[in-house]
């Protein structure tokens, strides 16, 4: 069942990459664009963070069909109708804007609409690396995607943050627009393969039957199963924090937009290093050490961060913990290619990605009140924990977010350090074969 990648295919992932990377520059601009004028706006953490968690809501509604459709129809057409209506979305948010009419709400409802075709158009992506690229080079591949999603970090933020006081919305949504339609041209100039067609797929009657299939999959193959729950455990911490990030920076810079882009580009320089040095190398001959490594030097760089109050501490801790995450996703995706046959990878990774949401969708929805009506009044002066987090913390809004941030942080690093512990997680590529050393045995029957 596995195909052996030529040089056309290997060159066409790399043009695929490339419309990937400068697509994630031009939204990572308007992302950024968002947060500040949403914060200059409202004020308040929980604005932000509800505009991810409509990002995700519907896309979680989809996914459980979403792997299915994947694995039935072309995924390069799937990949290029994500990419569009983005494009669409951003023209109806420039013309409102245009016309005095841009509210808050309407990033929540253009939101729901990009998240939901961005998980058929990243879902299609993934399930198509292995594909177009020998297995020796999954865990490459994989860093190459977090080299762009960094890459974009590097100059996007700076960029935004210089460019919001000289062109302000209008110039950056049309810069987000002209990258788009790269991303778009560049799909078209390629030949994505498809897996080889199998009666499950062919026979339209059975997708019902199918939306089940990814779960009863993972649960089928223990350390599989096992290699999820760790995700989420460490997932929901992080996206806590990291939603309430932008409000943490700008409440205790006094709105220094400068402050808040040089330490994405810190981010972007981090995540891109380590990258490179993934890409490189090639990671851990046992990818799970990668896994858990990451999460653990992830977990303490944020803890140096959340206890920071000056760009000094916050720039030098950003870059090392962006520099962890390569290492970590990369080793973790690796294993999944590895390990999931690619006729089935639509629905498999559906089914990783749905639950995964959910966790992300959870932090999103929590973070802004507990940030809001919980932890910035308790560290106010006279506040419950002023007089045990005071002196380390400080008060007021950013004060509050640095204490969840730490918070966050430590239980990332608390998953890391267990994941050593449990067996079946350590054991994971010996317990779950090789989807090409299967020798046609598969999961369909079961």
């Amino acid at each position: 069942m596995s195909q052996q990648p030529n040089s056309i295919s290997m060159r066409n992932f790399l043009i695929v990459w490339l419309g990937q990377l400068v697509s994630a520059m031009g939204s990572e601009m308007t992302g950024f664009a968002i947060e500040i004028w949403a914060w200059e706006i409202t004020g308040k953490a929980t604005t932000l963070t509800l505009v991810g968690f409509f990002s995700l809501l519907p896309s979680i509604i989809i996914t459980p069909i979403s792997g299915v459709i994947v694995d039935r129809f072309n995924r390069k057409l799937l990949m290029m109708v994500g990419d569009t209506v983005a494009v669409l979305s951003t023209i109806m948010i420039l013309l409102l804007h245009l016309t005095n009419n841009l509210q808050i709400w309407h990033f929540y409802l253009t939101g729901a609409i990009v998240g939901t075709f961005n998980q058929f158009q990243s879902l299609a992506y993934s399930a198509s690396v292995s594909l177009m690229i020998p297995k020796q080079h999954y865990t490459r591949a994989s860093s190459l995607g977090f080299l762009s999603s960094y890459g974009s970090q590097i100059l996007a933020p700076a960029l935004a943050g210089f460019l919001y006081t000289i062109i302000g919305f209008v110039g950056i949504w049309l810069i987000d627009i002209f990258t788009f339609t790269i991303a778009i041209c560049s799909l078209l100039l390629v030949k994505i393969p498809q897996p080889p067609p199998t009666k499950e797929t062919e026979n339209i009657a059975n997708i019902w039957q199918d939306l089940g299939f990814g779960w009863r999959y993972i649960v089928n193959q223990k350390g599989l199963l096992a290699l999820l729950i760790v995700n989420i455990l460490f997932w929901l911490p992080h996206d806590i924090g990291n939603s309430l990030y932008t409000p943490m920076i700008l409440s205790r810079s006094n709105n220094n937009t400068l402050v808040l882009g040089s330490l994405a580009s810190a981010a972007g320089l981090g995540g891109v290093l380590g990258a490179i040095i993934v890409s490189t190398w090639g990671g851990f001959r046992r990818k799970i050490k990668g896994v858990l490594l990451g999460m653990i030097g992830a977990g303490i760089s944020k803890i140096v961060f959340g206890l920071g109050r000056t760009p000094w501490v916050w720039i030098p801790a950003q870059f090392c913990s962006s520099l962890n995450f390569p290492l970590n996703g990369s080793s973790d995706n690796a294993i999944w290619l590895a390990k999931v046959a690619p006729n089935v990878q639509g629905r498999v990774f559906g089914t990783r990605s749905l639950v995964l949401q959910i966790a992300s969708a959870v932090a999103y929805l929590i973070a802004g009140p507990l940030a809001d009506n919980v932890f910035t009044p308790a560290l106010s002066t006279g506040g419950s924990l002023f007089g045990l987090f005071g002196g380390l913390f400080g008060t007021g809004t950013g004060a509050g977010i640095a204490l969840l941030y730490v918070m966050c942080a430590i239980c990332m690093l608390l998953v890391g350090l267990s994941g050593f512990s449990v067996p079946q997680l350590l054991d994971v590529e010996k317990i779950v074969p090789d989807h090409d050393a299967e020798c046609g045995e598969s999961m369909h029957g079961k």
